[in-house]
């Protein structure tokens, strides 16, 4: 199975994950600063910064562009309950 690395520069770990792997279960399973309210791409709680490696992401859905589009998020972020790691490096950091 393809693996991935996702970087949490907030806490300075760096783990691989198994391609496919939505941000925020990996958040969970490290203990990182993300926070989450639904898990449902709708409350926009769980806003997270891509630092690099946004191209190594699943494009957005229809409903997460639109909560970030509704909710003005800056270009470079994702929810990190809808973001899924394609494979490569992504490092990324709470909102």
């Amino acid at each position: 199975m393809p693996k991935a690395t996702v970087t949490f520069e907030d806490i300075g770990v760096t783990v691989t994950v198994p391609a496919g792997t939505h941000l925020i279960e990996v958040s969970e399973k490290i203990g990182a600063g993300i926070t989450y309210g639904c898990r449902e791409g709708e409350c926009c709680t769980c806003l997270t910064k891509v630092v690099a490696g946004a191209e190594n992401l699943a494009a957005p859905s229809v409903l997460e562009d639109q909560v970030l589009k509704d909710n003005l998020a800056p270009s470079q972020h994702r929810l990190a309950c809808q973001a899924q790691v394609l494979g490569g490096t992504v490092i990324v950091k709470p909102a």
